[in-house]
């Protein structure tokens, strides 16, 4: 049997698109993602190494669980396999980088004065002529130096410049304010700038795996001790402290970025992050001090360093990216272009750049997701054929009459919308959210009176044994009225009284069933399940409302609650 080359370029575009989606396991015009990648691994592949044809065949396994994986699981299938692709395409002689990389640097202010400027973030410029595209492998920036370092980034699922690009930071540290020595207070987060007056490297005494570098800043208006600690006998190799002790020597202006303690030498910065500058004007370069210093999410082995440095690298390739958002849309609601944002959020200038760039990114974030559930809603409402109910009809009637009170305009309007979307062939899906004795339960009898008159059975579900049992009981108040059998099913709910709620709703003699999650256990079966209603549903997963759902063939379904959130929506 032979093996034929794989279409490298096919299966690239697929799992770039699949990462630029989100990794929802996207459905192509034959087939979803997961399984045309593992159909692309689960063939043969020629003139590769035992390692590789091992690695190939085990992403055939990964991509086969990929529809049950986590969304960290798919984001690392999908670096491995970017990562395999890119050692079989690439030859090892051509995948190390360039010795000497150019680095050009921008600066963000340029004003006369003493006060540090900071640059913005320095422009590695890489050895393929100066071009980075989005789908560039990381291996291939100047900044990652080794293939430990990309095996590194792939454990966060970082395989591309795409994948660096949006890899969000979890929160930003505040090393922008600059403040004098003696106005220092506990609790701050400062960057203090100054002659460094000492400077000594040792080991401790008491503790020889322990390494305590000392520096001593001060400016015109005081002085501050600052130390940081190192474990390990790499550090404590005396060429390694004397090293240090060359880096920061006595008479330099340093910057000192850091959280402000107090300990029993006075004041000080806690783990701080230090740079030299060429002077008292001297430009701040670095990654971390005198800016707002992105933190991102990070695993085992992985540091903070390596991550900027291959998001740095990544950056001249965000302009690049096509903006969604047309200009006129942009200007209409303030949001910044999308290049900008990113950049923004990695990098921010200032306050108000990083709080323009989240609220430009949180909104697409949730355009995405309503674009993706409106999509979700239409492909169910077209794939499916929901049973047709009676919109009224004498128990509705009847109902509406042996009420004490008068419907208010609000709930008339919604059980309007309710039954007109019961009379259709579409399933409904539809949340009636109200404040707590607003009258929901009121609007659910009549969509439940619909089905039952129809013909068909229907079930409320609540979170709790508690609440369903006030809906039961309010329940059987207005049903012996109507004639109409209702029954309780919970976990308290006996073994004996379990099996004739089974049997009466297999047979079909129950019309109403009112519980708890033992609603979704598999002994429940219904003989024609035409209408769902669950109480304060942000407190179900979609995947538990969902089995409810299958023990019908597309019942409507409606929802109820006093706390509506986004996931209401899936």
């Amino acid at each position: 049997m032979s093996a034929a080359q794989p279409d490298w370029l096919r299966l690239k575009k697929a799992l770039a698109v699949e990462a630029e989606r989100g990794f929802a396991d996207l459905q192509g015009r034959e087939q979803r993602f997961s399984e045309f990648m593992a159909l692309s691994f689960g063939q043969l592949l020629p003139e590769a190494s035992p390692d590789q044809q091992r690695r190939w065949s085990q992403l055939a396994q990964d991509f086969g669980r990929y529809p049950q994986a986590s969304l960290a699981q798919r984001r690392l299938y999908i670096a491995t396999a970017r990562q395999l692709i890119q050692d079989l395409q690439v030859p090892a002689s051509q995948t190390s980088a360039a010795s000497n990389p150019t680095v050009t640097i921008q600066r963000i202010e340029d004003r006369p004065g003493s006060t540090p400027k900071t640059a913005l973030v320095a422009k590695e410029i890489p050895p393929n002529g100066g071009k980075i595209t989005l789908d560039t492998p990381l291996i291939d920036l100047p900044t990652i130096k080794s293939r430990r370092g990309v095996k590194l980034l792939a454990q966060l699922g970082l395989a591309t410049v795409l994948d660096a690009l949006y890899y969000y930071p979890r929160d930003h540290v505040d090393y922008a304010k600059q403040a004098p020595i003696a106005a220092l207070e506990p609790g701050e987060t400062v960057t203090v700038i100054g002659m460094i007056k000492g400077s000594r490297c040792f080991t401790s005494p008491r503790k020889p795996q322990l390494t305590i570098w000392e520096l001593r800043l001060r400016d015109r208006t005081g002085q501050i001790k600052l130390s940081r600690f190192f474990h390990g006998n790499r550090y404590s190799n005396r060429g390694w402290q004397k090293g240090q002790e060359t880096r920061f020597p006595v008479g330099a202006i340093a910057a000192a970025s850091g959280l402000v303690k107090v300990n029993k030498y006075g004041l000080t910065l806690e783990n701080p992050e230090v740079e030299i500058l060429d002077g008292p004007g001297g430009e701040i370069s670095s990654l971390k001090i005198g800016r707002l210093l992105p933190v991102y999410p990070l695993t085992e082995g992985v540091t903070a360093d390596l991550v900027r440095q291959a998001i740095v690298a990544a950056l001249p390739a965000v302009e690049q990216l096509q903006d969604p958002l047309p200009p006129v849309l942009r200007d209409q609601y303030g949001f910044v272009d999308l290049p900008t944002a990113l950049r923004s959020l990695h990098f921010p200038p200032d306050q108000a750049g990083l709080d323009a760039a989240r609220h430009r990114l949180i909104f697409d974030e949730f355009f995405y997701m309503q674009l993706g559930f409106l999509q979700r809603r239409h492909q169910r409402q077209q794939a499916q054929t929901s049973v047709v109910l009676t919109p009224t009809g004498p128990l509705s009637d009847r109902f509406r009459a042996l009420l004490p009170f008068q419907l208010t305009n609000a709930q008339q309007r919604v059980i309007s919308d309710i039954l007109t979307d019961l009379g259709q062939s579409n399933p409904m899906t539809r949340l009636v959210q109200g404040d707590v004795g607003s009258g929901k339960t009121v609007v659910a009898v009549f969509a439940i009176l619909a089905a039952i008159q129809s013909g068909y059975q229907a079930a409320l579900m609540a979170p709790t044994e508690v609440l369903a049992e006030q809906h039961y009981r309010k329940l059987v108040e207005w049903f012996n009225q109507l004639h109409l059998p209702v029954e309780l099913l919970t976990g308290s709910t006996g073994a004996k009284k379990r099996r004739d709620i089974h049997s009466q709703l297999y047979n079909g003699e129950l019309p109403l069933l009112v519980g708890t999650h033992a609603l979704i256990e598999d002994p429940v079966e219904f003989r024609q399940l035409g209408l769902v209603v669950i109480d304060e549903q942000h407190r179900f997963g979609v995947q538990q409302r969902g089995r409810l759902l299958a023990k019908g063939k597309s019942p409507h379904l409606l929802t109820m609650t006093a706390t509506p959130i986004p996931r209401t929506l899936a």
